[in-house]
């Protein structure tokens, strides 16, 4: 690891591992499941979570540095099983330094059911500009998963794996975590209303006409926080 800056791949560790460990806290993994990784745009070195440890005992030494190859530059243990998935969309999307997979329960059950996740609410509307679109069906621990996030995800942060999970991407891994938050509270909103309207036998939920999406989706990317 001599010809790289251990201060930089230091920090990248440390950010994968919060990411990591926010996962379960968050309430979108339990035990092992999911992982998050992020990439060094200067060295294209990217940093993900170790296969099968259990999160709440992750430490920041056991995150795995690779290379976009998958060789394992720097760490003692084997990565995830989802890296060539992560390293895929890495090596197509120059724009994604950050990715997080979860098996969040509300979301995941569209990915079960084979439904998009649609607009209903503004919060969507402005951090996705549009539907989260689902892929079909990819083998675990091999490239597809990541063909599929490239080919399916379009402009949107978040994808759902077909009978899986979902996936995020973002500037940063911090970013990827915070879109994987929100697809499941969309999730977990329209499942609740759904039951509420089957409930009550009235009619199913409406999804915002395109115009608000596109209004609440300038409005966040142009006004929102601290610009």
């Amino acid at each position: 690891m001599s010809d790289f800056d251990t201060n930089t791949l230091d920090q990248l560790r440390q950010k994968v591992w919060e990411a990591n460990t926010s996962l379960p806290k968050a309430g979108l993994v339990k035990w092992a499941q999911g992982n998050a990784s992020g990439r060094d745009p200067e060295t294209n070195l990217v940093a993900i979570k170790p296969s099968g440890v259990q999160l709440d005992q992750l430490t920041v030494e056991q995150i795995v540095i690779v290379d976009l190859e998958g060789n394992v530059v720097d760490g003692d243990m084997k990565p995830s099983i989802d890296t060539a998935s992560h390293l895929y969309v890495y090596r197509h999307r120059d724009d994604v330094n950050g990715i997080v997979h979860t098996h969040s329960p509300h979301a995941t059950s569209f990915a079960v059911r084979g439904e998009p996740i649609g607009v209903y609410t503004t919060t969507a509307a402005a951090l996705f500009g549009g539907a989260i679109p689902i892929s079909r069906f990819a083998t675990i621990g091999e490239e597809a998963i990541g063909c599929e996030i490239v080919t399916k995800i379009g402009n949107s942060s978040a994808i759902l794996l077909r009978s899986h999970g979902v996936f995020t991407i973002g500037v940063t891994p911090n970013e990827a975590l915070k879109y994987a938050i929100y697809v499941e509270e969309e999730a977990e909103i329209i499942n609740l209303a759904r039951q509420q309207l089957a409930l009550q036998q009235k009619a199913p939920l409406i999804e915002l006409d395109s115009e608000l999406v596109a209004e609440a989706r300038r409005m966040y990317l142009h006004d929102y926080g601290q610009q």
